[in-house]
């Protein structure tokens, strides 16, 4: 037994799992092409990736220690409409597939910020460039090599530190050597062990509390309730359906650390297929971390699991790690372990390669175009072993930086999305929108965002106007910021019209362009999913 109450059979897993991780990425990375198409290869894995590959990989990496412990902590406290950010995913990656992918491919890109470029100006190409690195490097990679030392510790009994960099160096490793198709590989191995470990969890403790009737006789009516007044300070009903939706737009659709998996796609289908898988899913998150959430609760309430507390206060955010270690038999407890680490490794890969390639795709080769293609490939590793020192760098400042503000510096992604969402999706059904516009809309989206930002830290002090816009619900907010900056967006570039530039001319909708690719059961299987989306909606009412 470790000091963590971890027996040899569960250490002999989770390092078996960190063996196959390793090996998976070093068998994806035996097979190079010619020199010519270098970049390509490494950074969207030679753009031949089929369906369950780029599914499983926009699925593995987009869970972090969001879903880990803040879902889970959700359902165990009471916060269950949270999971609606996960439901509304699944629709929001059919648009993705549906209505983004056709303008992506054909464009031939390697980024979003270069799709910017194509469709408006450099200006637009170098805004979203350094807005997506900076914010990868302070909030994504930071937090994600956090996660896993602490998992480390809670888990396994060894030292932060040590544990953060074990996750640092295995992730590091595979991910420097083969580049997005060692991730998305791997991305799709850890997906199946991240699967058997949670929804093992979830059998365990359901059937350790006695079934679903006893969960719904201990925690009350309105405990796994979807929804919520449209007072209500956290999760509006109103901010879920038309708030919500522009977040994920924004991160779903034009942010690099997803779409990259898109990027390299054989072809069209392919791609379209991969998103309506990832869609089904994000259904998943439901049933493998909210309701093990609120399973913890009720195990809680009758006594049958220890949550820890601090100053009398109890700590839900535990609940995944307390359900692992007091309700799991050995060996299934060393797969959920795996698993945890398993989500983590593969949300922190998929951040390493995305920014690696928009240093070097975006910033180096702007002023060394000329650089040959192995070059290109050197420079996105050293990029990514600069990522992994500046991501270790940050961690011990989370510790300093007072726990609210930080999680208002997280929060600045979600205010500064509007604008960019905008500007992605009315350019693709305009030929009026120009380059000034988009800059005017962005500018001004940046500023608002950075405005709600200062004043909600000093909301104590204020009153009026200032108050109501410090105030306002999160998702609200996101619905009045994309109003204002597409109504900026269309003004300007009614205004100041511009001709369309000539390598935006096959990146606006026209008639067939979102058939392409298309076919009978790939609409009924998005259809299925949208049905699916409405009974769990009406189930969970």
């Amino acid at each position: 037994m470790t000091e963590a109450g971890l027996p040899f059979l569960d250490l002999a897993i989770i390092g078996g799992y960190f063996l196959v991780i390793i090996y998976v990425a070093l068998f994806m990375n035996r097979k190079k092409k010619g020199d010519e198409t270098a970049s390509e290869d490494y950074f969207l894995g030679g753009r031949n990736m089929g369906w369950f590959a780029i599914g499983a990989s926009l699925f593995a990496s987009n869970i972090g220690s969001e879903h880990l412990v803040g879902l889970a902590g959700a359902g165990a406290v009471g916060d269950f409409p949270a999971v609606q950010f996960e439901i509304l995913a699944g629709l929001i990656i059919l648009v993705l597939g549906w209505v983004f992918v056709p303008f992506y491919l054909k464009s031939g890109v390697f980024t979003m910020p270069e799709f910017l470029e194509y469709r408006y100006d450099k200006w637009s190409r170098g805004y979203l460039s350094w807005i997506s690195i900076a914010s990868y490097v302070l909030t994504k990679i930071s937090v994600t090599i956090a996660a896993g030392g602490i998992i480390f510790t809670a888990l396994l009994g060894i030292d932060f530190w040590t544990g953060a960099i074990v996750v640092v160096v295995a992730t590091g490793i595979y991910t420097v050597l083969g580049g997005l198709k060692a991730v998305i590989y791997t991305d799709m191995v850890q997906m199946f062990i991240f699967l058997i470990g949670a929804v093992g969890l979830t059998l365990y403790s359901l059937d350790e509390l006695g079934g679903w009737g006893e969960v719904t006789t201990t925690v009350g009516d309105g405990y796994l309730s979807l929804w919520r007044p449209m007072t209500d300070p956290d999760f509006p009903w109103t901010g879920i359906l038309f708030g919500a939706p522009i977040l994920g737009v924004w991160y779903w659709c034009t942010d690099q650390f997803i779409v990259q998996r898109v990027l390299s796609a054989r072809n069209i289908k392919e791609a379209r297929k991969g998103t309506i898988f990832a869609a089904y899913l994000k259904l998943l998150p439901l049933f493998i971390f909210v309701i093990p959430g609120v399973l913890a609760f009720a195990l809680y309430q009758k006594g049958s699991l220890v949550l820890p507390t601090t100053n009398g206060i109890v700590e839900y955010d535990a609940a995944l790690p307390a359900l692992t270690m007091q309700i799991l038999p050995a060996g299934l407890r060393g797969v959920v372990v795996a698993g945890l680490l398993a989500a983590l490794m593969s949300s922190l890969s998929s951040v390493f390669n995305s920014c690696s390639t928009l240093f070097t795709m975006d910033i180096y080769k702007k002023y060394y175009p000329e650089t040959p293609e192995k070059t290109l490939v050197w420079v996105g590793q050293l990029a990514t072993v600069i990522l992994i020192a500046l991501g270790l760098a940050w961690i011990p400042m989370l510790s300093i930086i007072e726990g609210g503000l930080f999680q208002k510096l997280q929060s600045v992604q979600a205010y500064i999305s509007p604008p960019i969402a905008a500007v992605f999706l009315m350019g693709l059904f305009s030929k009026k929108i120009n380059a000034k516009g988009a800059k005017i809309a962005l500018l001004v989206g940046a500023f608002l965002g950075v405005a709600r930002l200062v004043l909600e830290l000093n909301k104590s002090e204020l009153s009026g106007g200032l108050l109501w816009f410090a105030d306002m619900n999160f998702l609200h907010f996101a619905l009045f910021l994309f109003a204002i900056c597409a109504a900026t967006l269309l003004g300007v570039s009614y205004m100041y019209p511009a001709p369309l530039p000539p390598s935006a001319e096959n990146l606006i909708y026209r008639k067939g362009v979102l058939a392409e690719g298309a076919s009978k059961s790939l609409v009924l299987l998005s259809g299925l999913l949208v049905l699916i989306v409405l009974i769990l909606w009406y189930v969970f009412r």
